[in-house]
């Protein structure tokens, strides 16, 4: 097993007003290595008491402080130097998502460029973007002035933590705003560097506030305190829901990326090759713990047998191990409980459909959170490995005979927010990727996403749209103004002689 990275602290401290502390009330919880499970630090357990004070710096750093007040290059300049930190990083960053969460090494390492890439991109994009203007000549003009909304509530979830917290900073921060980051209580390790990097790029003190904690305590007193006017949450669907109940009070604006049980599509004329490359990739990836996966795989009837016999053979060679190692695929899932979740799903699917790889854990790893790459076939549309987020390295594939029932099936789910399509007929493609319900459809492509095109789902796996601009409207009000250039029409009231 590998040796724990150098520079991982006794305690991992909130970040409030550019200080590193401990809770108020000095509550800890141990942070657990997921190939042995054995708490390798702490970390500061935050609740009402911190979050009040986080939020009262970003509250102070809005209104008294120069960030929102800031010309769009003179932040610009600052994300561009937080976008070149984390990639002078990369190493570190990567060594310590790997550690914390399971995440294959090679695959870390693509998180970390990912996250500069999101600094980079919206660094670009304020200073780039322009507002909307609409003039009637010789008698009007109209314009939009986009102001920050205030401070903002970022929850993030354990999986890829580093790059989905980059996600939600990038845009809020070039949007003016003041942040308060509550990420996940499994995977707290890597979101404490972004203190020191934004020390080093020179952001203003308390614009960037972080509180670890439980979703139940920290998450709670973020969401439901009266000075924070939005929400931005990516999770579980039942978590999401019970975001949206405790915001309603305050009319909170909301930004909610939630779970995903996402269909690819493999029509008989597909590319079978690059189909089979994608969807492996596409369940396996991450050890499975994605949004986006396409955990099932909905196959042509005259191919099925083949796909089936492809995948499978393919599905055994995955190579499950050490996270540290560069030569694995999969490594170990983030938690215990978590691992529970997951093996109980693979115990459900040998009750639902035929098992064709995996079943359990992987040979040689008697110990940490290893499942081996799990397939099942001729699953049924109302089996619950159908229907449900596992969340983990578990496929479910069954067959079609015509578009309609293709369609029929790739809909047949609450969730909404990914599909990926395979086939080489133009028409089709595009008729089953407009009549899909999903938010976003790969076409012939696995999961790459340009950072200007909108980020959301639809159904249970959303609500609202980030990415490009649209994540710049998510954290700024924009106001319109109207000017008057030629003479004031208005009807007289009370100016007629009785």
């Amino acid at each position: 097993m590998a040796t724990q990275p150098a520079g991982i602290p006794d305690l991992i401290p909130h970040f409030i007003d550019g200080e590193r502390v401990a809770s108020v009330d000095g509550d800890t919880f141990g942070v657990l290595n997921p190939v042995t499970n054995e708490d390798y630090t702490v970390a500061a357990s935050g609740k009402q008491a911190d979050i009040d004070l986080a939020v009262a710096a970003a509250t102070r750093a809005f209104h008294e402080g120069p960030w929102p007040r800031m010309k769009n290059r003179e932040r610009a300049r600052i994300l561009s130097r937080i976008a070149d930190i984390v990639e002078s990083r990369d190493q570190e960053l990567a060594q310590f998502e790997s550690w914390d969460s399971g995440l294959p090494i090679t695959q870390a390492r693509g998180q970390a460029q990912r996250a500069a890439e999101n600094f980079r991109f919206f660094a670009d994009l304020i200073v780039a973007g322009r507002d909307d203007t609409y003039k009637v000549p010789g008698t009007q003009v109209n314009y939009v002035n986009r102001k920050p909304k205030g401070v903002a509530g970022l929850i993030t979830p354990w999986n890829t933590p580093f790059m989905l917290e980059s996600w939600k900073l990038g845009p809020a921060l070039a949007s003016g705003c003041t942040v308060v980051l509550k990420p996940a209580e499994f995977t707290p390790l890597s979101a404490s560097l972004w203190a020191g990097i934004f020390e080093e790029a020179e952001l203003p003190r308390g614009v960037f506030n972080l509180v670890n904690g439980f979703g139940e305590t920290a998450g709670d007193a973020l969401v439901k305190h009266p000075d924070v006017p939005l929400i931005s949450f990516t999770g579980e669907s039942s978590t999401g829901k019970l975001i949206f109940g405790n915001s309603a009070p305050h009319l909170k604006a909301l930004s909610m990326e939630l779970g995903g049980k996402s269909p690819a599509v493999v029509f008989a004329d597909a590319d079978l090759d690059a189909a089979i490359d994608s969807t492996l990739f596409g369940v396996f990836s991450l050890n499975g713990e994605r949004c986006t996966a396409g955990s099932r795989i909905l196959v042509e009837r005259s191919i099925y047998e083949e796909f089936l016999e492809r995948y499978a053979e393919r599905a055994k060679n995955i190579v499950v191990g050490d996270p540290a190692d560069p030569k694995t695929e999969v490594g170990a899932l983030v938690h215990p409980e978590h691992f529970d979740k997951v093996m109980s799903y693979v115990e459900i699917g040998k009750g639902e459909g035929r098992l064709l790889a995996g079943g359990g854990r992987p040979e040689g790893f008697p110990e940490g959170n290893y499942v081996a790459p799990t397939v099942f076939a001729d699953v049924a549309p109302d089996a619950r490995i159908f229907q449900e987020e596992i969340f983990g390295p578990v496929v479910a594939i069954t067959p079609f005979d015509s578009d309609e029932e293709a369609l029929e099936l790739a809909n047949n789910t609450k969730y909404g927010l990914a599909a990926y399509i395979w086939t080489n007929n133009l028409k089709r493609a595009h008729l089953f990727s407009q009549n899909v319900e999903a938010g976003m459809v790969w076409l012939n492509s696995h999961n790459v996403r340009d950072l200007r095109s909108p980020f959301g789902g639809v159904k249970a796996s959303g609500l609202g749209h980030e990415g490009g601009y649209r994540s710049l409207d998510f954290y700024s009000d924009q106001q319109a103004v109207h000017i008057t250039l030629g003479d004031v029409h208005t009807t007289r009231f009370g100016a007629s002689a009785h």
